[in-house]
């Protein structure tokens, strides 16, 4: 193995820690969420459609997916370890013999479609796996729900301060003016008591 194969396992190895990729083959339907950037805006476009191609291998692997839009057939080819793909999402595995099914192309309506197949090679753990995983814009999610809670928290307990600061204050003022009014008092009161005597 040399230099380069080595470094591009040790980068395959860190990103199959950090992304979840279900095993398809072609045949399968799948939904690739891909991040769009629009100007300074980034969201998540969701792409199904059928693998009908798987090539390379490792970190240079790619496969490509056919849906038909708006009566028009649309392929587009996808870097499987691409940082733009956001989730990979297995819809449902077709029944094919072939590795490359470019002969969709040519076929148009009841002849184009897959069979679904219910057995056979990693069909029974990728279903349970894709339910199971939460995609990574879920993920996501559920970190801005928990730190807008915190946040929520952190308000209130801000706004809760502030107001003991204000009462706090509001006495501290009272007890001065009270200070105040008892020490002008007996002095009122001693000039008068001179001025009887």
């Amino acid at each position: 193995m040399n230099t380069l194969q080595k470094f591009e396992a040790k980068q395959l190895a860190s990103l199959q820690d950090s992304k979840k990729i279900p095993v398809f083959s072609p045949g399968d339907t799948v939904r690739v969420n891909v991040r769009v950037k629009e100007g300074t805006r980034e969201r998540i476009q969701a792409y199904e459609g059928v693998c009908i191609a798987r090539s390379g291998s490792g970190i240079n692997e790619s496969f490509c997916v056919r849906k038909i839009s708006f009566g028009e057939g649309v392929e587009r080819v996808f870097p499987l370890w691409s940082s733009r793909i956001d989730s990979i999402e297995l819809v449902r595995k077709g029944d094919v013999r072939r590795a490359k099914l470019y002969y969709l192309r040519d076929r148009r309506g009841k002849s184009a479609r897959i069979a679904e197949r219910t057995t056979g090679h990693g069909f029974d753990t990728n279903i349970d796996e894709a339910a199971e995983a939460l995609t990574q814009t879920q993920k996501r999610a559920q970190k801005k729900a928990a730190k807008d809670a915190k946040r929520a928290e952190a308000r209130k307990a801000n706004d809760e301060a502030a107001k003991a600061k204000a009462a706090a204050k509001e006495a501290e003022k009272k007890a001065a003016e009270a200070e105040a009014a008892a020490a002008e008092a007996p002095a009122e009161a001693a000039p008068a008591e001179g001025g009887a005597e």
